[in-house]
Formats: C-alpha cells, sequence, structure tokens
C-alpha cells in the first residue's frame, strides 16, 4: 500500500530524524547517516566514529545469527558511567562540596553475568560499586567486585545466609553496607555480627513524605512497602546504642521511584532525606554515607517534558541539584558533606542495548481496487458508498464521516439478516476502507481536523509482523504500556508511506506495539516502508537495556534471543566480543518440565505405529523423525531457509 503522506519532492534524512525523533532519545549515540542508516556513536555525539547498525545486523546473519537478536554496545556502557561520575565531579567542584560521589549500579536492573561483569569493569577505576536484593544477588555481586573501595549495598529482605555473606564479605575487605529496611533485622544483624564477630556497616532505608510523579509513585511516601518510619527509626537507633553499636551506622538510604520524570521531586527528596541525615548524627550515628536511592530517567520518548516516559532535566541538572540540595541543608549547621550514592540503574545500561528484528509480512489496510461499474444489487448501499467516496473534500469531510460510518453499520446489518449477499458485503467494506483512507489523507492537510476524524486516522494502519516476541523481550510494553523507540535502521533516505503497528510472531492480541514517541503527542502508529522483494527489512528497538532482558518470559514458547556484544575501535572498526545463542525448542521445553528424551522416544513409538498401519513407510518414519530431532535443535524464532 503506498501513500502519499511523507512523499514530498525531497525527502532527507533530516526528514527521517524528525519523523522519528532520533536526536530527542538518542542522547548523542544514535543518528542517521548520509546513506539512510542509523549508526551508533558509542563514544558521544561529540567524538569517535560511527558504525552502521545496518551493517552489523546483515554481518550478524552471514555469522550464523538469525534474528531477533540482542545487540549490546558495550562502549556505551563505559560512556554512561564515565558520563555519570565526571557530571557528578564537576557538580561537586563548582558548590564546592567536601565529599564524593561513588554510583552503584542496582543489579535487578540487567542481572545478566556479560551486563555485571562489563560494568565492574568499566566502573573500576571509579569506584563504581553494586547493589544487591537477594542471595543469588549478592553472591554474583561479591564475585564480581573489582575495587574494595568501591560500594555494595545490600537492600532487600536478609536472612541469616544473607547476612553471614556480606559479612564474610566485609571480613575481605569490601565496603558493604546493610540497609535496615525493616525493623526486625536488627537482631538478626547483631546476632550474625556477634557470632562471627565481624563488625558490620548498617544503613537505615527511610520512608520520606516525598512521592515522585510517574509509574512508580508508589515507592515513596507513608504507603510505600519498605523502609523504616518515624517510630522505627528511633527504635533501631536506641537498639543499637545498646549494642554499643551506633558506630557501625553510617549510611542513609532513600528510594522514590524509577523514571523521575520531574526534577523538582528529585529536589525535595534530596532536601527532606538531609534533615534525617542531620538528626541520625545528631544522635551519634557516625554516617558518612547519603543513598539517594535510584529514579534517574532516560528520555525515552524524547520529549524533554515530565511525561513518565520521559525526563524534564538533563544530567548535569540532575547531580547539579542534588549537590546543592544536600549543601543547602547540611551547611546550616555544619554538618560535614556525606559521600553520595546513587543507585542509577535504568540510566546506566538503557542506551547500550537494541532488538533487531526482522519484518515478516505485512497486512495490507488497502482493500483492492474499486470497480469501474457496481453490480447489480436489490440494495442502494453500494451506490451510496461509491457517492460517498466521490464527494470527499475539505469542505464536506465531516459529512463524509458520518456518512460512511452509519452505511458502514448499514452493511453489517443488512448481512446480519440476510439482506446483501457475503460478495456484496466484502464490497461494501472495500469501499468504506478507500473512504477512510481518503479522509485520512485530506484531514492530515487541513488545520483544524474534526474530532471524530482522529480516531479514524488511528485505524488506518498497516499492521507489519515483526519476528520477535513482545513478552519475551519487551515485557514493559505490554505490562506499563512503556514507550519504546522504534525506527527502520536503513533505507531512511527514501519516504516511508506506510502508517503502521507492529505485530509480534505470538499468538495473542496483546503482542503489538502500537504506541510510538513523539515530542508532543503519543502516536498510535509509525511510518514504515513499502517491503521489497527478496530484501529484508529490518527494525530496532532502542533502549532497551534496563529490566527488558530479566523481565521477560516464555509466553508460546518463545525463548532467548540470540545475543550478540560489540567492542568498537576509536578508528571505526569493531569486533565482536561475545556470542550468545539464543534457546532451542529443547530448550524451553525442559524449561517447563517436558522431558525431551521421552518426547521423542513417544513420536518414533507414534511413527512406527503408522507404519503398521499403513499410514507411512519406514522411510517416511525416517523423515519424520530427523524432522523432528532438527525442530528441537532449532531457533524457537522464525528462521530463513
Amino acid at each position: 500500500m503506498v501513500r502519499n503522506l511523507y512523499s514530498k519532492q525531497k525527502w532527507s534524512i533530516e526528514d527521517a530524524s524528525e519523523l522519528y525523533g532520533i536526536n530527542n532519545w538518542g542522547a548523542g549515540y544514535f543518528s542517521v547517516d548520509e546513506s539512510g542508516d542509523v549508526v551508533v556513536t558509542p563514544f558521544g555525539s561529540d567524538h569517535g566514529p560511527r558504525i552502521s547498525l545496518y551493517k552489523v545486523a546483515r554481518e550478524i546473519e552471514e555469522r550464523g545469527f538469525s534474528m531477533p537478536v540482542l545487540l549490546r554496545i558495550e562502549n556505551i556502557l563505559g560512556s554512561q558511567i564515565k558520563l555519570l561520575h565526571e557530571t557528578f565531579r564537576k557538580a561537586i567542584k563548582e558548590n564546592n562540596y567536601q565529599g564524593e560521589y561513588k554510583g552503584v549500579f542496582p543489579i535487578k536492573v540487567n542481572q545478566q553475568e556479560q551486563v555485571i561483569e562489563a560494568i565492574s569493569q568499566f566502573g573500576k577505576d571509579y569506584g563504581h560499586g553494586l547493589e544487591a536484593g537477594s542471595k543469588p544477588e549478592l553472591i554474583a555481586a561479591i564475585s564480581m567486585m573489582k575495587n574494595r573501595d568501591a560500594c555494595l549495598i545490600c537492600n532487600g529482605y536478609k536472612d541469616e545466609e544473607f547476612i553471614d555473606l556480606g559479612l564474610y564479605a566485609v571480613s575481605m575487605g569490601f565496603k558493604v553496607f546493610f540497609v535496615i529496611e525493616v525493623p526486625g533485622e536488627v537482631d538478626l544483624i547483631i546476632e550474625r555480627s556477634k557470632h562471627l564477630n565481624i563488625r558490620p556497616h548498617l544503613g537505615l532505608r527511610i520512608k520520606l513524605s516525598t512521592q515522585a510523579e510517574g509509574l512508580w509513585s508508589h515507592s515513596g511516601g507513608d504507603a510505600s512497602v519498605f523502609g523504616l518510619g518515624m517510630s522505627h527509626i528511633v527504635t533501631v537507633v536506641d537498639r543499637l546504642k545498646e549494642e554499643n553499636m551506633l558506630d557501625c551506622l553510617q549510611l542513609l538510604h532513600y528510594h522514590i521511584g524509577s523514571q523521575i520524570p520531574n526534577i523538582r521531586d528529585i529536589r525535595a527528596g534530596a532536601i527532606e532525606a538531609c534533615r534525617f541525615y542531620e538528626e541520625l548524627i545528631k544522635e551519634g550515628a557516625p554516617m558518612g554515607y547519603l543513598d539517594l536511592g535510584g529514579g534517574l530517567a532516560v528520555d525515552y520518548d524524547g520529549s524533554h517534558t515530565d511525561h513518565h516516559s520521559s525526563r524534564n532535566y538533563t544530567m548535569e541538572e540532575y547531580c547539579t541539584d542534588i549537590v546543592d540540595s544536600v549543601v543547602s541543608v547540611l551547611d546550616k549547621n555544619n554538618i560535614p558533606h556525606p559521600t553520595l550514592i546513587t543507585e542509577s540503574g535504568r540510566a546506566t545500561v538503557a542506551y547500550y542495548s537494541l532488538l533487531l528484528f526482522n519484518i515478516l509480512d505485512v497486512s495490507s489496510f488497502l482493500p483492492p481496487p474499486i470497480p469501474e461499474k457496481m453490480p447489480e444489487s436489490t440494495n442502494d448501499l453500494l451506490e451510496n458508498l461509491l457517492a460517498t467516496y466521490k464527494m470527499i473534500s475539505p469542505k464536506d469531510i465531516q459529512e463524509c464521516l458520518n456518512d460512511v460510518l452509519f452505511y458502514k453499520s448499514q452493511a453489517r446489518q443488512l448481512f446480519k439478516h440476510g439482506q446483501i449477499t457475503i460478495r456484496e458485503r466484502a464490497l461494501a467494506e472495500n469501499l468504506v476502507q478507500h473512504i477512510l483512507i481518503e479522509l485520512s489523507e485530506v484531514s492530515r492537510h487541513m488545520k483544524q481536523i474534526p474530532r471524530g476524524l482522529q480516531n479514524i486516522n488511528r485505524m488506518v494502519y498497516d499492521i507489519y509482523y515483526g519476528n520477535f516476541s513482545l513478552f519475551q523481550s519487551l515485557p514493559d510494553v505490554w505490562a506499563i504500556d512503556q514507550i519504546m523507540p522504534v525506527m527502520p535502521i536503513h533505507r531512511l533516505k527514501e519516504a516511508p508511506t506506510h502508517p503502521a503497528i507492529i505485530s509480534d510472531i505470538t499468538c495473542d492480541c496483546d503482542g503489538k506495539i502500537d504506541k510510538f514517541p513523539d515530542p508532543y503527542n503519543e502516536k498510535r502508529n509509525i511510518m514504515l516502508h513499502e517491503l521489497l522483494p527478496d530484501e529484508d527489512y529490518y527494525l530496532g528497538v532502542f533502549l532497551v537495556g534496563a529490566y527488558q532482558e530479566t523481565l521477560g518470559d516464555l509466553h508460546n514458547l518463545f525463548g532467548d534471543t540470540n545475543v550478540i556484544s560489540i567492542n568498537v575501535n576509536q578508528d571505526g572498526s569493531y569486533q565482536f566480543i561475545r556470542e550468545v545463542e539464543g534457546d532451542s525448542v529443547a530448550d524451553v521445553l525442559a524449561f517447563v518440565e517436558y522431558d525431551v528424551r521421552s518426547m521423542k522416544n513417544r513420536l518414533k513409538k507414534i511413527a512406527e505405529e503408522s507404519i503398521q498401519l499403513g499410514l507411512i513407510t519406514a522411510k517416511d518414519r525416517k523423515a519424520i523423525i530427523e524432522s523432528f530431532t532438527a525442530g528441537l535443535r532449532g531457533y524457537t524464532y522464525f528462521e530463513k531457509d
């Protein structure tokens, strides 16, 4: 279906960049080059080489990996860690702050071993630490720590084994903080520290009254699940005093939400937390560390606003406002400036991963051409629809809209009561679709679009079927309506002509992407190109490094995708440094407790019975078993021959 929506006489890569908003959400890492490919600049927009994602995708397939592929650009991870630390250092210097900054990465944001290993390596020189909220995460963190001056923050509910693991890490020289989130943890920590004769480093997680805007507003406030209220804080302090362990209390922690879109909330939380910090020092605790939790947002939609998929501040504003807020409170009573900690997970890893997939097919909204002559009919429905089609103009657009909706409903009622045939109804719906397309075209050139037609425009789209599972690779798109940047990674010198939504290959009507980034309002479709014969069409979903790999599930038994990690050199070359094959059919069947060997034996028995029944030959049996065995070894996604 070819449309004229973007058929300018001159289409440029600037038009493509504006259409898909890549310069708004790309953070300097992604852009469109002169050949019309999306390129990645992993060292930032101001310097370094640019690598074509389309060329990378083709090389991935040449190496024998099928789409979909999760592509990790490791340099971006290093660039984000560097940006976070150096921006804080600049704010600290400019505000005459007497403390330092130490970042930590919450493992729950992306627990993959390759990711944690890369963060530890890139963060080694900055003293960038880790945060763990469970025993598996704690063991992973201890094994990955490369700098003993980095902080290891222990959040979450802690049993005896968890505490012992952390204390043993302390004995080996690691800076481990047990953050007390519920009052009952205090006695157990005291007991285990005495038993092992290891002095712990303690922190308190407090409930602030400050609540942030966005999807995670429930993380703050009195009703938040974790954290100590006023009376509990006093109880814990008194208990530590009783045990002569108040000197162990060195850290204050709070968390008011992930993806905080409004800088005002970040500043308000920091100011309120500083008052608690000040009071704990007055109680006699040495303190020294202020952990502001997560919240540094990612601008997924590129709008630079306080929308829940965006943020209305820069990295510089974030760091400066935190430092300034702490100074403004603590300097009043000459309280020493603490070491600042943030648990910025989303902003650290989001940019460095993207999902690449190919389009398998298209379901077009455009119906067959209108016949030159209407067939004879006992009903005037078809003639009325044709007359409506011919009278479409900006002046008559509202009347035509009203008429087509009436005739569309009438066609269905007439068919239900046997007054028109299936062919007449098919032709009526053909005409309805032509009218809706033409109305949509005309409305796009009008300054003021009738309200009813705005909804019609959302219905006029093709369905592009992508080779991926939304539930496995992009679960937040389904679960919380997270907007992710999506666009073609090539052919951007051509004007896209198809309004579209993107469906995955699961058997689920929810498996679709039908909300797209826009700086002004939410778009319900995306412009894509006409598919070309014998040529793959590749799309990328960007900023997927946070949570998506961890939260994915096995809907329809689509497993983990292939994963490729590349490292870009300053001369523009790059290496494939890690390759992880995606799950096979046998893998995912085993995950849901099928015994693959027993399945093969049962199939052999069924095939043998089929020979006895005269349904197949022995040669057929051999081909069936071979096909079954090959299928078990195969990728769970669509594979090309």
